[in-house]
């Protein structure tokens, strides 16, 4: 069976974002964040909630002006579940982010 490939692109991330709330057994397999400030470095966060627990990908990540992170990398993935959401979050808004996942991992 094919895997379905989704993206999700947010530009100017300042404040806590869902970019995803899962609805089956989904894969992220990857995140991307780069800081667009001239400047400035930019400290993010990315996490999944699940059951009102916060369970961090990373936290406070210094990225330079101008740099960016990649969050997953070398074939990892992350697997969420029905329900699981999602979030990022910079300390100001000049980060964009582009997150890659499978959705419905098929059996």
């Amino acid at each position: 069976m094919a895997q379905d490939f989704e993206r999700h692109l947010h530009r100017n991330i300042g404040t806590a974002t869902v970019v995803h709330t899962s609805n089956s057994d989904d894969a992220i397999v990857g995140i991307r964040v780069a800081n667009t400030h001239v400047s400035t470095t930019v400290n993010v966060d990315a996490y999944i909630t699940m059951g009102g627990n916060d369970y961090y990908i990373i936290k406070s990540a210094p990225v330079p002006s101008g740099g960016s992170l990649e969050l997953i990398d070398g074939g990892s993935k992350i697997v969420i579940q029905s329900g699981d959401a999602l979030t990022i979050d910079a300390d100001a808004a000049t980060s964009d982010w582009i997150i890659s996942r499978v959705d419905a991992i098929s059996t």
